[in-house]
């Protein structure tokens, strides 16, 4: 528990849209111009702030950018492109993983931008591995950095060759951007840089991962987190382990069935906080279970959860300077906010609570917080404060392009599930140019997880919806995070089942309680698990009148074994598709099965370089839509992976989808 402190005129058949003068309200080409803050760290003095900005008007991807401020006079320095900054213990220094000409490198420079050294070129593999910590971390005395490197494994000899011999469970790979198709078969190491030398030793080795380091206070160790299981490739298992610098020795400080994430050192050096699970229940990306805060002695005994009183998903764990607090976020209800516990045990404090994002926060030794935090209206700007009063925004990243800008309002409601179990909630965002006697469409956008959230943090998707005058409805239907655990656990063993219904009946209540929701103009659409949906719903109903299913998973039996991660319809399921009756299953619960139901128009929309779910899945459903005589549009993006991340194919997906609604929403039946 928490102690908290479009209008539409009908002539003939046609529907004409009234939109909102385009200098008020967003536009798809907006995105270009939106920037986001993202990582925020305190300097050990408290004077001056690191933090990234990301943009998205580069040629590729968006790209990020690292940022000095000093916390007193609020100006600031642009050091380079990077995710993520680390302050060395004196503040002298700052690290982070930066591009020069195109090359990932560790540097160092001064806060100022002064004194920038290379120190090593860093490789990355694309091997999947879910939920990484720190990549850099700073010894105590400022004088060395460790940090995570990829070397080549074992196989990539065979590999690489003509032809190609693959050994590996897990042959896949997470993303690549060149698009091997293949899992490159580097491994993660750690390693230490001297600053005054530039000597760089490598502590470990082998076939295993090793990520997610932080260096004791005493400098005698690392904290790390890797795999150690027999056959890691299929059984996914992270533990927590110490290195000893020195003579490269590695201890085990958890050997459970549980999985654990991101350690980090007391103050004092005598705990370590990380984020842990309870049940084997987890595979490579999905994990059904939610993590909670977790404490264990630095000798590996007395391992605790502290977290536990929480119901909901806890992320990001981290001590306070004086070592007091452990300080988290925590998934509630759809939003992300920030709490702390004391670290000797006691009832939660919420800190940020305000409806929203919480994306990254540090605490400074005077207990003031920065955060970066995306609000209902604009996106994710930086606040810094203190826990008990009000914080100040610091930055204003999108003041031009939100200037004059109407913002539609995002409305909670909760309903009773079909089968009466659940209290399910959603999220309505309204159109902006509502009058009294105007009707409306209404899009459902599903979000992807299955084991995620959705809530009234800024969407600039939904924005643009509105600013056309459609809704959009939002569901957290159950197995959704941030409703407790037997919520999430609810979607067990029933994919396209009761959480389609969630969906249904969301759309249902939306249109009783709205009566200027048109409901001959309802679409549907989502990516990843929401793709799933969205092409499955249309399998059962014909009330939408378009479709867009983006990354979706059509025939769970095939998509099973092309995905890189091949557990997760056991892990959906509790068990292997081979086993019991479930392959049948599957089959009962894939939307490839029921094509001939299939009237509503769909488009499909997806990234040639998706491992995780694979096109294939897409180019099945779009053949047979195709056979059964539904107008069917397939939409592939080169070089993206799972979902789409290049702005000018965001940008384009959502032209092309405003285009694809308009087209079926203009004859009424």
């Amino acid at each position: 528990m928490f102690i908290s402190r479009f209008s539409v005129v009908a002539v003939g058949v046609l529907i004409f849209t009234i939109r909102v003068s385009a200098q008020q309200v967003f536009t798809s080409a907006d995105l270009f111009n939106l920037r986001s803050a993202g990582s925020v760290s305190l300097s050990p003095d408290g004077s001056r702030l690191a933090y990234t900005v990301t943009r998205n008007d580069g040629p590729g991807r968006p790209y990020s950018e690292l940022w000095v401020m000093t916390i007193g006079t609020g100006q600031s320095t642009r050091l380079g492109k990077a995710d993520s900054a680390v302050w060395s213990p004196d503040g002298q220094w700052i690290a982070y993983a930066g591009d020069q000409n195109g090359i990932a490198r560790l540097i160092v420079s001064r806060p100022d931008g002064s004194g920038v050294k290379s120190l090593a070129a860093l490789q990355s593999t694309n091997s999947p591995l879910p939920t990484t910590g720190q990549r850099l971390a700073w010894s105590p005395d400022a004088k060395r950095i460790a940090f995570v490197n990829a070397v080549p494994g074992p196989e990539t000899a065979d590999a690489a060759g003509d032809p190609m011999v693959i050994t590996r469970y897990l042959y896949k790979p997470d993303y690549d951007e060149g698009f091997t198709h293949f899992n490159d078969n580097r491994r993660l190491h750690i390693f230490v840089v001297d600053l005054g030398t530039g000597e760089i030793r490598q502590l470990t080795d082998g076939a295993h991962y090793e990520h997610s380091i932080d260096w004791s206070p005493d400098g005698r160790e690392i904290a790390f987190v890797s795999n150690r299981e027999p056959h890691e490739d299929q059984f996914f298992n992270y533990d927590l382990f110490a290195l000893n610098v020195s003579n490269k020795a590695i201890r085990r400080l958890t050997a459970t069935e549980n999985a654990e994430y991101q350690p980090r050192w007391s103050p004092d050096g005598k705990t370590l906080v990380y984020l842990g699970t309870k049940r084997g229940l987890t595979d490579l990306e999905t994990n059904m279970e939610d993590t909670h805060v977790w404490l264990i002695n630095a000798d590996g005994s007395n391992r605790r959860e502290i977290g536990a009183a929480i119901d909901n998903r806890q992320l990001d764990a981290g001590w306070s300077p004086d070592g007091k607090w452990v300080y988290f976020i925590v998934e509630k209800r759809g939003n992300n906010l920030l709490a702390r516990l004391p670290a000797s045990g006691g009832r939660a404090e919420s800190i940020v609570a305000d409806p929203g994002r919480v994306g990254s926060w540090s605490v400074g030794k005077d207990e003031n917080i920065a955060y970066s935090f995306a609000s209902p209206t604009a996106p994710s700007e930086v606040f810094y404060g203190k826990p008990e009063q009000p914080s100040k925004k610091l930055t204003d990243l999108n003041e031009d392009v939100m200037a004059g800008k109407r913002i539609a309002e995002v409305e909670p409601f909760t309903f009773v599930s079909n089968d009466n179990k659940y209290e399910v909630e959603a999220f309505l965002t309204k159109p902006l140019n509502m009058t009294a006697d105007s009707e409306h469409p209404m899009i459902v956008v599903i979000h992807g997880g299955p084991h995620g959230q959705q809530g009234s943090a800024f969407n600039f998707h939904n924005q643009v919806y509105a600013g056309i005058g459609w809704a959009t409805l939002m569901v957290n239907y159950r197995g959704s995070t941030g409703y407790g655990q037997k919520f999430a656990d609810a979607v067990f063993g029933d994919q396209n089942g009761n959480e389609a219904q969630d969906v249904l009946y969301a759309v249902s209540a939306a249109l009783r309680r709205n009566l200027w929701i048109d409901r001959d103009r309802l679409g549907v659409e989502g990516a990843s698990y929401g793709g799933q949906l969205s092409a499955w719903l249309v399998t059962q109903t014909n009330i939408f009148k378009a479709s867009i299913p983006t990354a979706a998973i059509i025939n769970l039996v095939s998509y099973n074994y092309m995905t890189y991660y091949n557990q997760y319809e056991q892990m959906e399921f509790g068990i292997f598709p081979h086993q019991g009756n479930l392959m049948d299953l599957l089959w009962q619960r894939s939307s490839l099965k029921y094509v001939a139901q299939v009237h509503t128009p769909v488009m499909l929309m997806h990234g040639e370089n998706d491992a995780d779910v694979p096109i294939a899945e897409a180019e099945q459903f779009y053949i047979a839509l195709k056979d059964v005589g539904v107008e069917t549009v397939f939409v592939r993006y080169p070089r993206e992976g799972h979902g789409l991340r290049e702005p000018k194919h965001i940008v384009d997906s959502i032209d092309r989808s405003i285009q694809w609604y308009e087209k079926h929403f203009m004859v009424r039946k």
